[in-house]
């Protein structure tokens, strides 16, 4: 597994860090975009690259859903109540397939509100049981974690339990505090994932 930060930063963080900037005046939006890369790479330790988007280009960010195969119709035989990676099942051919569902929900840790998300799964490796990989992540339901947190947890135990080559997990969160949360992990093999905002956001 590779990781090009060594820290990162809590989503909570972020949205107190950026309310701090009210009635702070800057010259250039560039000079925006730069102290909050600054920062964040002092948080992070390692660079930050930030891109504003100004309210006059709104409407020309894209939107759509995630790419891959749906698993939502798929039955769950199971309900756990916690995560249950021995749900987790892999095997037989090397296969390169992305999967998702809309189903994945957590709690934070702070309020106790639900907080929800459509997920991706991109991979290549043992053919990943797509039942188990659901009940998997549905398992989530009533698991108290940060959203930066449950996706570095799906990461690390697909990786583990699965041992595909190449591996990609990314969540677009619904808002909360007016902030798009979408954590994306991945190996040193998977590009970034396409910022396309869904209809549930």
């Amino acid at each position: 597994m590779a990781a090009e930060s060594p820290c990162i930063v809590e989503s909570k963080s972020v949205k107190l860090y950026l309310t701090a900037f009210n009635q702070t005046r800057f010259a250039t939006p560039a000079d925006v975009a730069h102290t909050i890369g600054r920062d964040l790479a002092a948080a992070t330790g390692a660079a930050v690259g930030v891109t504003l988007t100004e309210p006059a280009a709104f409407g020309d960010m894209p939107h759509g859903e995630l790419a891959g195969d749906w698993l939502d119709r798929m039955p769950l035989a199971f309900h756990d109540e916690s995560p249950a990676p021995q749900r987790l099942i892999a095997g037989g051919t090397v296969v390169e397939e992305t999967l998702c569902t809309r189903l994945f929900r957590s709690v934070c840790p702070v309020t106790g509100q639900p907080d929800y998300a459509s997920l991706q799964v991109r991979y290549r490796g043992p053919q990943i049981d797509a039942v188990g990989l659901l009940a998997y992540l549905v398992s989530f339901r009533r698991h108290a974690g940060f959203h930066e947190q449950c996706v570095e947890r799906i990461f690390v135990d697909i990786w583990q339990r699965c041992a595909p080559k190449s591996l990609a997990v990314y969540a677009r969160f619904t808002r909360r505090g007016g902030i798009d949360i979408n954590p994306f992990r991945a190996n040193g093999y998977s590009p970034p994932a396409a910022n396309v905002r869904t209809a549930r956001q």
